[in-house]
């Protein structure tokens, strides 16, 4: 396949997964202050698995950590996975806008963006009691699609945080799993191969504080985790290529973990959260193997 024509089929399904309308959810939620510290909940359509309380599955949406991406282009995907038998409580978080007086927006607020990830998932099983009722907080499940995969894969890694970590945890997160769609994993190779234009380096402060902030932000430093942990990974994506998904599972074999890898053929970024593409049925599957 020529660039062009790669180029071309990555636009058509970003195209797929942008233009669909976002899907309503049937309660939002309040997790702090701030306007973007929300939590949109699905209640599950159908019987899933063996049947009894619906697993949780806590989504985190992408965008490279930038402001103009929210949780809306990812609602079709939340009411997919509902119409699947999950409950699902889809997380927004803040996020990089553009430099005073105009500008591209960056990527992430430090430390903002990683005060609310945590916040929100330590608020999670509160809250899933309250607006969740058919559903098992005990049974979770965190995804998260390109760069919320990577706060997907770092909110299951936070008792491994240097002990000067605000979000450091004294014990495991009581998650079921992680699914990491495309994640952003391992940032050293992220930031090699410049993924979303530089997103990693903006999203910790710049070159100032890239070498610094890693071993607080970067998954591919929080290793092992001891939590059951799967990427799903299209070998045509051209904004998170494959090298950054695999360096990550190498680190984990490294630290002593089993990660698990599935890497999808002629698949590109966008179909993982696309309800029409059939790799996004993997991923559901991918999580109902870790929920169940």
């Amino acid at each position: 396949m020529t660039d062009d024509v790669a180029a071309a089929r990555a636009a058509a399904e970003e195209e797929s997964v942008l233009s669909r309308p976002p899907v309503d959810p049937d309660a939002t939620a309040a997790y702090g202050d701030d306007p973007d510290q929300l939590i949109d909940f699905y209640v599950p359509r159908a019987t899933g698995g063996p049947g009894g309380p619906a697993p949780v599955v806590a989504v985190l949406h992408g965008g490279a950590w930038r402001a103009p991406y929210d949780r809306r282009h990812i609602s079709p995907f939340a009411g997919f996975l509902a119409r699947r038998g999950f409950a699902v409580a889809s997380i927004e978080y803040r996020r990089g806008a553009g430099e005073a007086g105009g500008g591209d927006p960056v990527a992430g607020r430090w430390p903002d963006t990683f005060d609310d990830v945590a916040a929100a998932l330590d608020a999670l099983p509160e809250l899933v009691r309250q607006y969740l009722p058919q559903a098992d907080p005990r049974r979770t499940v965190v995804t998260g699609h390109s760069a919320g995969g990577h706060l997907a894969l770092w909110s299951a890694a936070r008792h491994l945080l240097p002990a000067d970590a605000p979000w450091r945890t004294d014990r495991p997160a009581p998650l079921r799993g992680v699914v990491a769609l495309a994640p952003i994993a391992d940032f050293a190779v992220a930031d090699k191969l410049d993924v979303c234009e530089g997103a990693v380096r903006q999203l910790l402060g710049g070159d100032d504080g890239f070498a610094e902030r890693r071993p607080y932000a970067d998954p591919a430093l929080l290793l092992p985790t001891g939590i059951a942990t799967t990427l799903v990974q299209g070998r045509a994506d051209l904004d998170v290529p494959p090298p950054v998904a695999e360096a990550y599972t190498e680190a984990a074999a490294k630290a002593g973990e089993v990660v698990g890898l599935t890497l999808l053929e002629d698949v590109g970024h966008f179909p993982l959260i696309d309800p029409a593409a059939d790799a996004c049925a993997v991923v559901a599957e991918e999580i109902a193997q870790l929920a169940w």
